[in-house]
């Protein structure tokens, strides 16, 4: 389920629309990652296969698997330095890094590592290991799932799953590692009853606000601050759309802003290999989101 900070769970019905279709290798899309090329080809980083990648002419496809953007893994000396998740794409000036997570499913022993590349084209990266964004057992957070966001011309990386849910590091101009310790890391949603399941932030910068999207339920639309749970829900699993998550947005030159995401659906499978990739348009007209 996505929600939104500023921030979705209200107490109105949501009514949620189906994904716009997709041609090509539309499955293997677990986490993505886009990002629009300037000569126009799009750009799908997701989960799996040591950061799988993806193109396309058009977001909607037809989309075509290119390999990893990570061969070799990463040089991160931790459990899962071969199996890479939860990948963010951005670019900064001239160049794109890539943030992916290194760890193990269930335990706090992770790091968010960074490569970079000129182009994003399949054996153009280069793996710079850990921006030092870490955790060990008993940190307050767990070091996954990062993402680069800018606020006043500040570059900050939103990360965390479970374990106190998200949190918020200062990085450098050349965002490849923190700018200050992250045990400085700044709390930015939270649940404070178990299972404290709040994971993959997106931070997106709308009209003078920030709004924090995530998977799960700052403060949302009725006002409640989301370091007390709060949440106004985007999308949830409807009609044939089951958990969708892993989201991000892209302003697409033809759709506009559009949410994109993995999602499950129930007539093909529930395999991690079967998630597909879901974009749909996404209107700010109320002042909120919606699709």
């Amino acid at each position: 389920m996505i929600f939104l900070i500023l921030s979705v769970l209200s107490g109105i019905p949501n009514v949620c629309s189906n994904p716009l279709s997709c041609s090509g290798i539309c499955t293997n899309a677990h986490d993505p990652s886009l990002v629009r090329r300037d000569d126009g080809i799009y750009f799908r980083f997701s989960t799996g296969g040591k950061v799988a990648v993806h193109t396309a002419p058009s977001i909607q496809g037809p989309w075509t698997y290119n390999g990893a953007a990570l061969p070799n893994g990463s040089k991160i000396n931790k459990t899962g330095n071969q199996d890479l998740w939860a990948p963010d794409v951005a670019k900064v000036e001239s160049t794109y890094y890539l943030y992916y997570s290194v760890g193990s499913f269930g335990s706090q022993d992770s790091a968010i590592g960074v490569a970079t590349s000129t182009t994003m084209d399949v054996g153009s990266w280069t793996d710079l290991g850990s921006t030092g964004v870490e955790s060990v057992a008993g940190s307050k957070f767990n070091a996954i799932d990062g993402n680069l966001h800018s606020a006043n011309a500040t570059l900050y990386m939103n990360f965390g799953s479970f374990w106190s849910d998200l949190f918020q590091v200062e990085m450098t101009a050349a965002p490849t590692k923190m700018a200050e310790a992250v045990t400085s890391a700044t709390p930015i949603a939270f649940v404070p009853t178990p299972p404290q399941a709040q994971e993959a932030a997106f931070g997106y910068q709308y009209g003078d606000y920030h709004y924090l999207f995530f998977s799960r339920k700052k403060v949302d639309k009725s006002g409640k601050s989301c370091l007390q749970g709060g949440g106004t829900t985007v999308l949830e699993s409807h009609d044939w759309v089951y958990g969708p998550g892993g989201q991000g947005i892209i302003r697409d030159p033809e759709l506009g802003l559009v949410l994109y995401y993995h999602y499950i659906d129930t007539r093909i499978g529930y395999s991690d290999a079967q998630k597909q990739f879901g974009v749909n348009k996404l209107d700010f007209s109320s002042g909120w989101p919606s699709v």
